[in-house]
């Protein structure tokens, strides 16, 4: 008899972990029920600019509806549970249902940071017309039928998210100013010094960025008019959009008696110190750490899937080396590992190339690469990362390394898609299959699925190697 695994979340961990379970055949051994409080299907939530900017929910969704009943998978949509109930094995939800389970899988992930703002909400309690939170589908749908021509746009936050938002309503026409807290853009990621290349990336499309000061108020009795500084200042603005973080989302786990600390408690298992109940993703934390990017919730997914399905009873989750590498409005960024050094011994190597607005940081302890960064020139990043992983000595030229590329045989065949492990020689076969356009080979290959930052480069690949692609338009379709 198959016993019932439920996933709490629909969010990019829900739709990786699907995969990987049915890559280990789950649905011989479990009934999958899949709880998402949207409408939609899973989708990537890091391509939502797209939907600014013209695009449908069909552009970023990595699993349509149909996609769930054809692997037998029972998918509520539109459906908030509210809270578990341990030693009955029933979950709750907000329209009074209960639903049975033999396991229970946490990934509620992220909810936005929204910090206290005056007049940022009417009377009511909801927002006021023209200010509105950067995280879903619905809105961004808002945003873009709310923006007009000439209109100006304030974002709060200057991470990733905030950077996005504001290249999509750049591309909108709109006059756009990105206001963050932090002296430099993208802190969380990057160095003062590459933050400043950042800025200047950003300025070039011209967003305005003001750092080092923050909004705590909004004017206007009917919507919103302007922005209020710290400094006083007030901004002019037709839209207020919040993009100032994340907090992982613990509430089902708070309300149901799940130790929570930052996050979501989990052991090298993945489990919590409740019987049956799991958590991965955005929303749990692993000795004292919670991630919020894409490879380590990847590699949170292949384990849990090994232990549920005991494909692999002895996998374990032991952590991740972060590794970051996108496309942030417009400009090429890619971190790993430490920002900055820890010890004096550290070896720190650094090139500025002003007028081409690149920069390049490696950090070097005991000849192995620890950290680094890049700005402008994303190039680079595949050789880094393998050595990043690898933890293999570095030649003692570190330039070799930073700038001429990977010295191993593995160069031959580089990794394009970081996110999926998918490397050229893969893409080039499915490509001379007949995966002439970008929704077919992120299909086959699954590459340019997870932060997206591949699709160009999987776009000169169809160019390359698919003569029947004909026009660059017609290689980047769905792109």
């Amino acid at each position: 008899m198959k016993k019932r695994l439920a996933i709490v979340g629909n969010g990019m961990a829900t739709g990786r972990l699907l995969d990987e379970l049915f890559r280990r055949n789950a649905g011989m051994r479990f009934e999958i029920s899949v709880f998402g409080e949207e409408k939609h299907g899973c989708y990537n939530r890091i391509l939502l600019g797209r939907i600014l900017t013209g695009g449908t929910a069909d552009d970023i969704t990595l699993k349509a509806a149909g996609w769930y009943a054809d692997r037998g998978v029972t998918y509520h949509a539109s459906t908030r549970v509210t809270r578990i109930d341990g030693p009955a094995r029933k979950l709750h939800t907000s329209d009074d249902r209960e639903f049975g389970y033999d396991a229970v899988v946490l990934a509620t992930g992220s909810a936005p940071f929204v910090p206290p703002i005056d007049g940022l909400k009417d009377a009511d309690g909801t927002p006021k017309p023209g200010a509105f939170v950067f995280r879903t589908i619905d809105d961004c749908e808002r945003m873009r039928a709310y923006a007009q021509p000439l209109s100006s746009a304030v974002v709060l936050g200057g991470g990733l998210l905030g950077l996005e938002a504001a290249k999509s309503l750049s591309d909108l026409g709109l006059h756009v100013t990105v206001v963050h807290l932090p002296e430099w853009l993208m802190n969380n990621q990057v160095d003062r010094m590459a933050g400043e290349f950042v800025r200047r990336g950003v300025e070039k499309l011209g967003i305005f960025a003001r750092t080092g000061t923050s909004a705590i108020g909004v004017v206007g009795e009917k919507k919103v008019e302007g922005v209020v500084l710290k400094n006083g200042e007030i901004l002019p603005a037709d839209l207020f959009i919040v993009a100032a973080g994340i907090r992982p989302r613990t509430d089902v786990a708070v309300a149901s008696g799940v130790p929570v600390k930052r996050g979501i408690i989990v052991n090298d298992l993945l489990a919590t110190a409740v019987p049956g109940v799991f958590a991965l993703g955005e929303c749990a934390e692993h000795a004292g750490k919670v991630y919020g990017v894409v490879p380590p919730i990847w590699e949170m997914c292949e384990v849990l899937a090994d232990l549920l399905t005991g494909a692999n009873p002895a996998a374990r989750y032991r952590g991740s080396k972060l590794y970051t590498k996108l496309k942030v409005a417009g400009v090429d960024v890619a971190s790993m590992g430490l920002v900055e050094p820890q010890f004096e011994t550290d070896e720190v190597l650094q090139i500025l190339e002003d007028r081409r607005g690149i920069y390049r940081k490696m950090i070097v302890r005991d000849g192995q690469l620890v950290g680094a960064t890049l700005i402008g020139d994303g190039d680079a990043a595949p050789t880094l990362a393998r050595w990043f992983d690898r933890g293999d000595k570095l030649p003692p030229n570190r330039l070799d390394v930073l700038c001429s590329g990977d010295l191993s045989p593995a160069a031959a065949d580089p990794e394009i898609c970081n996110c999926h492990h998918v490397c050229e020689s893969a893409l080039v076969t499915a490509i001379k299959d007949g995966c002439t356009n970008l929704p077919m080979l992120s299909a086959s290959t699954k590459a340019g699925t997870g932060c997206g930052s591949c699709r160009g480069q999987l776009a000169n690949l169809i160019l390359k190697n698919a003569p029947s692609a004909g026009t660059p338009e017609t290689a980047k379709a769905g792109y």
